[in-house]
């Protein structure tokens, strides 16, 4: 049996034209836009086979070429490698960047369903304060080495640095040997968010956070 598959190549590649593009963008679309829940794949036959039947349409003019036969033994491998993977793995990022356009966001929906995951999706450095259930406030800074779950996860916020607050809410100097904090989902309450700046020619113990509404 398989040595009669193999007798047939062209099928193999026709199977692979039209499902492996799909499949490629539906996951890489599922690892940049954040979704309520896990995608069940078994589900998403039509919707693969749909999307690959795009990418061939976008690509009609190489498999015209290649199916000619002009590209040669090292040109075409290539060519199959683009249209298979390397095209289907860009084309989720350029239909985000259009949808999270000015213009679309405007007429149309949003692919971030939570604005946690919008926020932090775009991962830019901020000054934090987290309003917990208790009323209890913890201060810091949200930069590189932070982190954010991010749908279908329940938010959790790693912070890189904790930071003392003051009696008038204002972030004062780093905790000392502290490795950050992670906060839980049920404990958040608010997060309050600032505008990451840092003084330069200062220490750590030198740097002073921004100032928050309300008192301790």
């Amino acid at each position: 049996m398989d040595e009669k598959l193999f007798e047939h190549p062209e099928l193999i590649t026709l199977f692979l034209i039209f499902t492996v593009p799909g499949l490629v963008m539906l996951k890489v679309w599922d690892q940049i836009v954040p979704s309520g829940a896990r995608r069940d794949f078994s589900k998403s036959v039509f919707e693969a086979v749909a999307y690959s039947a795009i990418n061939v349409g976008l690509f009609m003019p190489l498999v015209t070429v290649m199916r000619a036969g002009k590209l040669g033994p090292v040109l075409y491998p290539i060519a199959l490698f683009v249209m298979l993977l390397g095209a289907p793995a860009a084309w989720p990022f350029l239909f985000r960047k259009l949808l999270v356009s000015q213009w679309m966001t405007k007429y149309g929906l949003h692919p971030c369903e939570q604005a946690w995951d919008y926020l932090f999706g775009q991962h830019e450095p901020f000054w934090v304060v987290v309003h917990l259930r208790d009323l209890r406030r913890i201060g810091g800074r949200f930069g590189g080495n932070s982190f954010a779950s991010s749908s279908p996860a329940e938010p959790q916020l790693y912070l890189e640095e904790v930071w003392r607050l003051n009696a008038i809410g204002q972030l004062t100097e780093p905790v000392q040997r502290s490795r950050g904090i992670i906060i839980l989902a049920k404990d958040i309450l608010a997060v309050e968010l600032f505008s990451y700046y840092e003084l330069e020619g200062q220490s750590d113990a030198g740097r002073s956070g921004p100032t928050v509404a309300g008192g301790p």
